[in-house]
């Protein structure tokens, strides 16, 4: 995938969670997608791993329905069974480099740094994206931290110099703020998959993005 490719890949960055999924809540997913997610990440915390491969599996199933990647959070292991597109990391999770080694040079993968150090030797190490936040704070992720942003946003796009999304607290109303920001998209969990009508949360988020770009 090339770098600009990406870039619009990361547009609309939704987190498929299956414990932030009210019932039906693959239902959701799929009318995000039909409204312009534009990649889907799964992210399951808690379960067994046969458990966690036939959840992802189904996702990735409508990721390629809409032909959009399709990448697993934190567990490569679960990414290389499936055929998945990458995998988005962590600081405890395994390193970038050596996900690199292992998966690579075409697979897409993810980091969310906490320091300057740690953006710095992730780009070195081959990250394709940075994930940032939380930008406004969020109450989807129990470990999120305090709220960093925008200026945090702009700082880490300048020093990576390869795609940012922002996430946390991301509403069709401040999208366009973290784009204009020096992101290249958004990832949101709740503001699509637990929406009253998800696909018109999605076209809402898809717009701001895309007018700010």
């Amino acid at each position: 995938m090339s770098p600009e490719d990406l870039r619009s890949a990361l547009r609309l960055y939704l987190v498929a969670d299956p414990d932030q999924l009210i019932p039906g809540g693959e239902g959701a997913i799929a009318l995000g997608l039909k409204g312009g997610v534009t990649c889907i990440q799964y992210r399951g915390k808690s379960g067994t791993d046969r458990e966690h491969l036939i959840k992802a599996r189904a996702l990735m199933g409508l990721a390629r329905h809409f032909d959009v990647p399709f990448l697993i959070n934190d567990r490569i292991d679960i990414a290389m069974a499936l055929g998945a597109d990458g995998v988005h990391l962590g600081v405890d999770d395994m390193p970038v480099n050596f996900a690199r080694q292992l998966c690579g040079p075409d697979f897409i993968i993810g980091y969310s740094p906490e320091t300057d150090d740690q953006v710095r030797l992730a780009v070195a190490h081959g990250a394709s994206y940075l994930g940032v936040g939380p930008v406004f704070g969020t109450q989807t992720k129990a470990d999120a931290g305090p709220a960093i942003g925008l200026d945090r946003i702009t700082a880490v796009a300048e020093m990576a110099q390869i795609p940012v999304i922002g996430i946390g607290g991301i509403t069709p109303q401040n999208a366009g703020s973290v784009v204009a920001a020096g992101a290249c998209g958004v990832a949101v969990v709740s503001a699509i998959s637990k929406a009253t009508d998800p696909e018109q949360a999605a076209r809402d988020l898809r717009a701001a993005v895309d007018e700010s770009l």
